[in-house]
């Protein structure tokens, strides 16, 4: 005789009637589970589920379909302001956790979001923040599956701090790492660097600037599966975050050990940008990007790598930068549009805190 297994009974979403978030909202009670409900499962969810449990279920045969390697990551985002033009850190956390799974050749498939919230922060903030990664991840073909929620007294941090953790599968034949470079090959990125770091100093309201920079947040994984469709050799993919391009390429040569060499008339950088760095005494090359990735081509598919990224809507702009030389290991370098050369070291330290 089989048992029938019991049926699943819906239940219904607390709600919150307070506007701010108090210390009662992480205290474990139902408070805390009003919140939860009000906030994070319907915008996730949408619709109650019958039990919350404490951890996200599986079956393991939607792994295997899509490959036969698994791609974990982690992040943290700590941006400041929270909403800037172009985005919001919800939308950030969503998007920097699926690029960190594509440039690996993952397909991006379940989030988890886990949000320490400052007493104080308003319900609504919190809503339009879970609504925006809600968003963000189902355009992206992602399901936000699990999380965690903790407040902490006003003052022991600042507004609203959000980790994800991401799961992605690698399909059979994909092969990418920072390692892989080799003399020959040609570096291309996608498109117009530095916007991120300089959209999140303007929303700082330190400088009044007519015409906002916007954030290149995006989430890439439709366009590295196009250019994986296209030039299956490649050989590395970075998103070029925190340290900007320059320290992607320095990460590159050192785990290659290869010299690097770029040319600063073929890097797309935009004239609000290149003004707002001059005005600062910043370099773009060291600005973080968003929707940004270093890719490392053979030169032989290097043409039709860059056929496809400019076929795609986050990559019109792509183009070649500099080529992967035989000169001292772990060096990179820049020639100048005054015909000179200049090395472009690691980061060191942080031009701009509080960027991501």
């Amino acid at each position: 005789m089989t048992l029938a297994a019991p049926p699943k009974r819906s239940r219904s979403l607390g709600r919150v009637f307070v506007p701010k978030v108090t210390l009662a909202h992480g205290g474990g009670g139902k408070a805390m589970k009003d919140l939860i409900d009000d906030v994070f499962v319907a915008a996730f969810d949408g619709a109650a589920p019958a039990v919350l449990e404490d951890q996200a279920r599986f079956d393991l045969a939607s792994f295997s379909m899509h490959g036969d390697q698994l791609a974990f990551t982690t992040d943290a985002f700590v941006v400041d302001p929270l909403f800037f033009p172009g985005g919001d850190i919800g939308k950030l956390a969503v998007c920097g956790t699926i690029n960190d799974l594509a440039v690996g050749g993952a397909k991006p498939l379940y989030l988890s979001c886990a949000v320490i919230i400052e007493e104080g922060v308003a319900i609504d903030t919190l809503r339009k923040i879970a609504r925006s990664m809600a968003r963000t991840a189902s355009d992206a073909g992602v399901k936000i599956v699990t999380g965690d929620t903790k407040v902490v007294q006003k003052g022991a941090c600042d507004k609203l701090f959000v980790t994800t953790t991401g799961i992605g599968v690698i399909p059979s034949g994909v092969n990418l790492g920072a390692q892989l470079a080799r003399p020959g090959d040609v570096v291309l990125v996608n498109g117009r660097l530095g916007d991120h770091g300089a959209a999140i100093l303007g929303a700082r309201g330190d400088m009044a600037l007519d015409t906002p920079i916007e954030s290149d947040c995006a989430a890439l994984h439709e366009l590295v599966d196009a250019l994986l469709a296209a030039a299956p050799g490649i050989r590395a993919m970075r998103d070029a975050t925190r340290g900007g391009v320059a320290t992607v390429l320095n990460e590159i040569a050192e785990a290659s050990a290869v010299s690097i060499e770029i040319d600063e008339s073929h890097t797309p950088i935009g004239d609000e940008v290149r003004g707002f760095c001059e005005i600062l005494g910043l370099d773009p090359l060291y600005l973080a990007n968003e929707g940004k990735i270093v890719i490392v081509s053979p030169p032989g598919q290097a043409e039709a790598a860059l056929a496809a990224m400019r076929a795609h809507p986050l990559g019109v702009r792509g183009c070649v930068i500099g080529r992967i030389a035989q000169g001292e290991p772990g060096r990179v370098a820049m020639r100048t549009v005054f015909g000179g050369r200049r090395i472009v070291d690691m980061l060191v330290g942080e031009q701009l805190p509080r960027i991501c």
